[in-house]
């Protein structure tokens, strides 16, 4: 992981499209905002994390479903 010190209103410039800027800083919080283009999706680590477990949770919904379908009628 790079490590960067920033001070209010400095940038960090990733790649050629994404900019990231610290807008304010109040005690232990910190505003950032971040240039991209709309191709690029940017997420809090948070809600990141939950859309790949719901993401992954569907797939095996999926795979239990396409499963279900492939077995021979008992009937």
């Amino acid at each position: 992981m790079l490590i960067l010190n920033r001070k209010l209103n400095d940038s960090i410039q990733i790649g050629d499209d994404i900019e990231i800027k610290i807008i304010s800083i109040d005690g232990d919080q910190v505003k950032i905002g971040i240039d991209a283009p709309k191709s690029v999706d940017v997420y809090r680590k948070e809600l990141y994390i939950k859309i790949q477990e719901e993401n992954q949770e569907a797939s095996n919904t999926t795979n239990d479903l396409l499963n279900l379908l492939k077995k021979p009628n008992k009937d």
